[in-house]
């Protein structure tokens, strides 16, 4: 019966992990657990969030310090959604 239950556990858990995390709607914790995110950058997030919602992913680019294209497409990667979408590379002019 313990196995059963901790295997539930460890199922529902790792549903989790995998979930995406919107930038407009995660805590603290939801954006930490998200590979590529430590506490700084998401106290970062955080911060520029409370000064209005991010627009874009070009939006959360400009305004986070230390989030450039490479850094987007990894926390894409991870589940990190901007307005519930993932981050795609922009087209050339």
């Amino acid at each position: 019966m313990k196995r059963v239950a901790a295997g539930c556990v460890l199922l529902v858990w790792a549903l989790w992990a995998w979930a995406d995390v919107d930038v407009a709607k995660a805590n603290r914790a939801q954006l930490e657990q998200l590979r590529g995110i430590g506490p700084p950058l998401a106290e970062t997030i955080l911060i520029e969030r409370e000064k209005g919602a991010f627009k874009d992913w070009a939006d959360l680019i400009a305004r986070v310090r230390g989030i450039k294209a490479a850094k987007a497409r990894q926390l894409s990667e991870a589940g990190l959604r901007v307005d519930g979408k993932r981050y795609e590379v922009p087209a050339a002019p």
